[in-house]
């Protein structure tokens, strides 16, 4: 623990808060991705990578730079853990969650998925998995790029860790 650190942190959640979202985070982390890979064949996904230390931002740049296509990746949504959101923005020079930069986004994978297919993969893997996956951009023809546009959806995803309770 930083101790000057916590002193601001405590002001907006509770300990008991940064354990659940920690464990929210190991969950997501450790999870097998048996079903999703399934599933981006059944729908035809044409790229996927983890989302890990260079957070959502970083690894869509690396994938869209790996495409056949001159495409970019345009972020519109951005699902966090619970209550980080309100972590960044008191903090926003050292937890930039908002500019994707972060691996507090609370998404495994990234994978893109033909427009029309996409939602159908959301919902497919919800019901076999019992954990939601969000559709948080768009692709479109541009210089092998992706961006985050300037005031993005943030998405709290709660952490559910007993029947019928979301946090």
């Amino acid at each position: 623990k930083n101790p000057s650190m916590w002193q601001k942190v405590k002001m907006l959640i509770t300990e008991d808060d940064v354990k659940k979202a920690y464990s929210r985070a190991v969950s997501v982390m450790r999870r097998l991705n048996v079903c999703a890979a399934r599933l981006m064949h059944k729908y035809r996904a044409h790229a996927a990578t983890s989302i890990a230390g260079f957070g959502l931002l970083g690894h869509a740049m690396a994938l869209a730079r790996c495409q056949k296509n001159e495409v970019s990746f345009v972020i519109h949504n951005l699902p966090v853990i619970a209550k980080m959101a309100a972590v960044a923005k008191s903090k926003s020079q050292m937890f930039p969650l908002s500019q994707g930069l972060v691996s507090e986004l609370s998404g495994g994978l990234l994978i893109c998925l033909p427009r029309e297919q996409a939602a159908a993969f959301c919902k497919e893997i919800e019901a076999i998995e019992g954990t939601q996956a969000w559709i948080i951009g768009i692709v479109e023809k541009g210089e092998r790029m992706a961006r985050i546009i300037d005031k993005p959806r943030v998405i709290e995803v709660p952490f559910k860790d007993k029947e019928g309770e979301l946090w």
